[in-house]
């Protein structure tokens, strides 16, 4: 089943190739055959280095890819600045559009680095190409410790709204700097530091490795004690912008606060990340699950709304920078949330997303000979952007899944 999809997918896989050029010393891989024509993206190449793995492993082609998979962690590395700071994008003359070097205020490149190093290393069985890098690395990743994250609760923050990823996120977008301990963002890192800590233990640095171990353990434990709610039986992003404490302040002095954040009780996918992550116990994942498969908030025909049907901010507009994520089924919420499923061991829901995900680009493809950016969920009509393949490609992945064949997934 779903061979077209298969066949398109690995057509244009191969197509993602870049050569060296300009301010990028290494080769590359770009999201999109012909969309992207000389930009690396932060988590897009993760993402898309994950399809082309399941590709190479079908087609035996792995050692034709990992020049450019190896090139896209060397050429982010290779604009870093002292503190671990990189752009989100970077093309082949200049990194943003406004061509500067410039982050201060500005978000850090997501905290997929050493996940995508990891996975590339255990790809190719070698660590060497990685070992003169590991220590740039680990600053990239000590960055998010060190400089954006919450003293009171110890979760991490986006500093604006602005290339989050998931970008016009409610519990995000139109917020205050520096308010948000985004679900999103805490669970790529908890998964980030645990990448750190393998990769050190791979170089036999086993002091550094334990101190990521103890690092991604208490980040997992601030998630579950911080951003769970018993209540609506559900994870959520917090609230970090309160006023600090002060008892000399006579309005405040009798009764001081006691809680250090506020839960935002706002339904979006990235809810259910805890899930992918591993964070979650078994207990929050069954509860959990139950409001994942309620059609009335979250899922669609073709898979899971990226915002509840029951917000007030739900809607299924074309918009481009921001795209739009209040609502329409995107390639990789769908994937993230059906690994989330097969981490738990939840089989028949994990197979019931992969099948509703296939028979979406089955569709789009025999309707308009292409994929969409996002869709609607219940018509599985592309709303944005035809000829955006990046993450949607991920579908390969997940039929192998259907199919009983190996699965190529993150580390």
């Amino acid at each position: 089943m779903w061979e077209s999809v298969k066949q398109y997918v690995k057509e244009n896989l191969s197509r993602m190739r870049r050569e060296p050029g300009g301010i990028l010393r290494y080769p590359y891989i770009v999201p999109g055959s012909d969309t992207y024509a000389t930009t690396l993206w932060d988590w897009d190449s993760w993402w898309t280095c994950i399809a082309i793995g399941q590709a190479d492993a079908e087609e035996g082609t792995a050692k034709d890819s990992l020049p450019y998979e190896q090139g896209c962690i060397l050429n982010f590395l290779d604009h870093m600045d002292e503190q671990g700071k990189m752009p989100i994008l970077i093309t082949n003359d200049n990194f943003l559009p406004d061509n500067e070097m410039d982050y201060i205020g500005k978000n850090n490149h997501k905290p997929v680095l050493a996940q995508h190093a990891l996975y590339t290393a255990q790809k190719s069985g070698d660590l060497t190409w990685l070992l003169p890098y590991l220590d740039r690395l680990d600053t990239f990743v000590s960055y998010f410790g060190k400089y954006a994250t919450h003293e009171e609760t110890g979760l991490a923050y986006w500093e604006n709204d602005f290339a989050v990823g998931v970008d016009n996120e409610p519990i995000i977008y139109f917020r205050p700097e520096k308010s948000t301990a985004a679900l999103y963002l805490n669970c790529l890192l908890y998964r980030e530091e645990l990448a750190m800590a393998k990769l050190w233990e791979l170089a036999d640095r086993q002091e550094r490795a334990g101190h990521w171990l103890a690092a991604a353990e208490s980040l997992a434990e601030s998630v579950r004690r911080y951003c769970w709610d018993e209540r609506d039986q559900s994870f959520y992003s917090v609230d970090i912008l309160l006023q600090k404490v002060d008892p000399e302040r006579w309005l405040h002095h009798e009764a001081p606060r006691t809680w250090p954040c506020l839960l935002m009780r706002i339904d979006t996918w990235t809810n259910f990340l805890p899930l992918w992550a591993g964070i979650a116990t078994p207990e929050q994942a069954k509860k959990v699950l139950r409001r994942l498969e309620n059609p009335d908030s979250f899922m669609g025909t073709y898979g899971v709304r990226t915002l509840s049907k029951q917000e007030p901010m739900y809607n299924l507009k074309a918009t481009n920078n921001p795209s739009n994520w209040l609502g329409p089924v995107w390639g990789v919420s769908n994937y993230m949330v059906f690994r989330g499923l097969q981490r738990y061991g939840f089989r028949e829901e994990a197979t019931e997303l992969a099948r509703r995900t296939a028979n979406l680009f089955e569709k789009d493809l025999k309707e308009t000979g292409t994929f969409h950016e996002f869709y609607d969920p219940d018509r599985g009509i592309g709303i944005r952007t035809p000829d955006f393949q990046n993450w949607n490609c991920l579908v390969l992945n997940m039929i192998a899944y259907l199919e009983g064949r190996t699965q190529i997934t993150e580390f």
